[in-house]
């Protein structure tokens, strides 16, 4: 009998309810997730969790997206981190690749293009 093959693990961090609950209904059936409200508690969890790619809001309390982004390319450079957020401008993503994200996703995002974006970085 065959293990099951072990489903990728995405940490997703927002503070907005309403678009992690939208994460949840497109990502769930493929990946497990984590999902946690602040830049603080994604790094506090990162310390003792791997996940196999990360989805990362901006603009957020306690801890700027783009400073969550720096730290945690300085402690796991391999860790695949995608942004997805409502402040997009071309000055943003520009500095969003340059710090190490894998991609950067406008909100409302389309769910097609998410789902793409994961799959690219997991491969």
């Amino acid at each position: 009998m065959a293990l099951p093959s072990k489903r990728p693990t995405i940490l997703i961090c927002d503070d907005e309810e309403g678009v992690r609950e939208s994460f949840k209904l497109v990502l769930s059936d493929d990946y497990d997730l984590r999902l946690v409200t602040n830049g603080v508690e994604a790094l506090e969890l990162l310390k003792t969790f791997s996940p196999d790619a990360m989805l990362l809001d901006i603009k957020m309390p306690k801890l700027h997206g783009m400073e969550i982004l720096k730290t945690i390319k300085k402690r796991k450079p391999k860790l695949p981190v995608i942004i997805v957020t409502g402040y997009q401008s071309v000055e943003m993503a520009q500095e969003a690749i340059r710090n190490g994200a894998s991609d950067y996703i406008a909100k409302p995002f389309d769910s097609k293009h998410l789902l793409k974006s994961i799959a690219h970085v997991l491969k």
